[in-house]
Formats: C-alpha cells, structure tokens, sequence
C-alpha cells in the first residue's frame, strides 16, 4: 500500500495548501486551475473521465461533457456519462470552498445531452467554510474486494443518508438474506456482461495490465481478483475467439464471477440504493444525481468505509425497458429482461423506476491499487 498511500499524502496536502490561494486576489487563474485540479477527482465509469476544462478566465471556465455511446456498452444512452458529470461539478463546487470561494454551475442552454457544457463561475466568499469532504476527493476510490459484514452503525448510515440531499433518499439492503439476493443478481449479470463481444470490447481496452496505477484506465492490481486469475483473464482476453470459446465451452466465466460478484456481493455490510425523489432522467436531473452520489461516496470515505459501484444490473434494466438493443447477440434481451425482473422482485417496481445507483459499502482496507486521473494540463481545451 506505499506508494498509493503516500501519493494520496501528498494529494491531502495538496488539498490544504490550495486554500492559501483564497488569500490571493490577483487577477490569475491559479485558483480555478487549482479548483478544477481537484475536480478532476472524481469518479467516472471504468475511468472514462468524459470531462475536458476550458479556461476563460481567473473566474469563469467552461466544462465540455461529452458520453462515450459510440463505444461503451454501458453508456448507450449517456447517463452513467452525466452521472459522472454530475459528480465532477459537485467536486468543483466542494474544491472552491477550500479556496474562498462558491462555484456556480450553469447548464448552458441548448447543449445537447451527447455533449453537455457547463458554465463555471467562481465568486469570492470570504465567509464560505471549506466542506468537511474534500479532504476525501483525492483518496476515495473504488474498492472491489470483500468487506467486513459487520453492519453500519445508526451514525454512519444516518450520515450517509443526509449526504445525498433532500431530493434523493437511500435504501439499505443489509440483512444476510438481501445482500445473499444482490449477490446472486450481481453473478448472474456478470455472466451477460462476460459473453457478449459488446463488453469485451470495453474491457479489453479500458484494463491497463501490471499495473498498481493507471491515469486513465483500470489497473489489473484493482480488479479485485488473484495473482493467477489475472494472468489467466489477461491470456483469455488476447482476442475475442478465444474468449468467446473459454466462456462459453471451458466454463471461464465461473471464476472471475463468484471472485468478482458473488463473493464481493456476500461480504460487505450493506448493498446501497439511491433513488431520485422526483425527475425524468433529463441531462439536469443526471446532473443532481451525479452529485448526490459523490456526496454520498466522499461521506463514505470520511467514515473510513470502503464502497463500490454495482450499476450493471440497473443500466441492463434500463436497456431492457427501452427496448434497447446493446448486443447482436440473441440472448442478450432476454438475459436484461431476466435480470430486471430480479432487480425489481429485490428493490420494488417503484423504487426501481427511480434508482439512480446501486453500490455495496462496508468497512474495509483503503484498496492498495487504484486508478489516477488525467493530469490537468491534458484535459484543457485550447
């Protein structure tokens, strides 16, 4: 855990000497840099990072979103990209309060939802206190390996239900026999997403093998799995022939399924689901979202628990309710159908129809591998 520990040092120090730019009222961008610097924190699917800055003045930056649809099986119809977004903009807001500052986020009007912009104004605050969360946006990060089951205590879910906002609410799945239940649903739609050529297009580009760290995509040390499974996923994932062949002949979906979902899905304190109270899913709503569950994930990681997104299971549901085909494969719709009709027999045909996230959390080590972000000056837009 060294190395990715001491960077994450040094990311909090960051964190606290930024603040001494609130000092500095010269007309530079060094604050919004500073606070876009730390925005670039947040989390996105499979480390996509659909963000890019552009810097128009001390005070004033533009975000250009954009989804990944045209590639990602996961994101056919660009939420889990505004999510994301969404997340970012609520780690921008909580950056500027460590430098004096409040950020306004405008959506621009007529942005279209493939490519949301995002009007950015920073407005000096001398009285604003800086959140108790961002000392979290450099460390959180995605643990996929088993957690305690030792259940959340009556403060730590309390904390974490304030977290998201009176527009949202969070339902608890924490009995053994629910989080049993998330368990097996989790195993069985990571079968569908482990034999359909769609999917292994995405994970075989967006996994960064022997690696600890990546800048922009996973690193094979996070996936949660054993020495010898990733050499073995590593060999199967050369092409896709031999994939197709190892899964569906060899039974080579098995292993990484109860390593990866089963076991994970078992062991843990509680599985998470937030729901929007009211909203249709437009870019705004995605947007309210994608900063609730930021919130949500950084008052987790203030409370020394571990947490990972479970989001298959519900992007697969929405496939299946728009009728949406994601796959040539033939046995793609019914296995969505299938899982979505398990997810609502769990989480109740109402709840389901507003679920924004689904995760698991629980006490745990801080995973010792993880992926890193894009350095800032990369992701200007000039």
């Amino acid at each position: 855990m060294g190395p990715v520990m001491e960077h994450s040092t040094l990311e909090r120090s960051a964190v606290r000497a930024a603040a001494g730019l609130a000092a500095d009222a010269a007309p530079t961008t060094d604050r919004i840099r500073a606070v876009l610097d730390l925005a670039r924190w947040a989390p996105s699917g499979d480390n996509t990072q659909p963000w890019r800055f552009e810097i128009v003045s001390g005070s004033h930056a533009v975000v250009h979103g954009f989804d990944t649809r045209d590639h990602c099986v996961y994101d056919l119809d660009g939420r889990p990209s505004r999510v994301s977004i969404g997340a970012m903009l609520e780690t921008l807001r909580i950056a500027a309060t460590t430098m004096g500052a409040r950020a306004r986020c405008v959506l621009q009007a007529g942005s279209p939802e493939t490519a949301p912009k995002i009007d950015v104004w920073l407005d000096p605050d001398p009285g604003v206190r800086a959140d108790a969360l961002a000392e979290s946006i450099t460390t959180r990060c995605v643990n996929r390996r088993p957690l305690a089951t030792t259940p959340l205590t009556a403060a730590q879910r309390m904390a974490l239900e304030e977290s998201v906002g009176p527009s949202f609410e969070v339902v608890w799945l924490a009995s053994p026999a629910q989080r049993r239940r998330v368990a097996a649903l989790m195993f069985r739609s990571a079968h569908l997403r482990l034999t359909i050529e769609e999917a292994y297009r995405v994970h075989a580009s967006v996994i960064e093998w022997g690696a600890r760290t990546s800048p922009d995509r996973i690193p094979d040390a996070a996936l949660g799995l054993d020495a010898m499974s990733v050499a073995l996923m590593k060999w199967v994932m050369a092409s896709w022939p031999r994939t197709r062949f190892v899964s569906r002949w060899l039974g080579g979906t098995l292993l990484p399924r109860i390593q990866l979902d089963l076991l994970p899905g078992i062991l843990c304190g509680a599985h998470v689901l937030i729901l929007a109270r009211s909203g249709g899913g437009g870019v705004e709503d995605d947007l309210r979202a994608g900063a609730a569950v930021q919130r949500f994930w950084l008052t987790a990681d203030r409370l020394g628990l571990q947490h990972q997104p479970e989001m298959t299971p519900l992007i697969f549901s929405r496939y299946s309710d728009a009728g949406l085909a994601f796959s040539a494969d033939p046995s793609a719709a019914p296995a969505a159908a299938e899982i979505r009709t398990r997810l609502a027999g769990i989480v109740g045909e109402g709840r389901l129809a507003r679920a924004v996230w689904l995760g698991r959390v629980g006490a745990g080590e801080r995973a010792a591998a993880r992926s890193l972000r894009v350095p800032l000056e990369e992701l200007l837009v000039r």
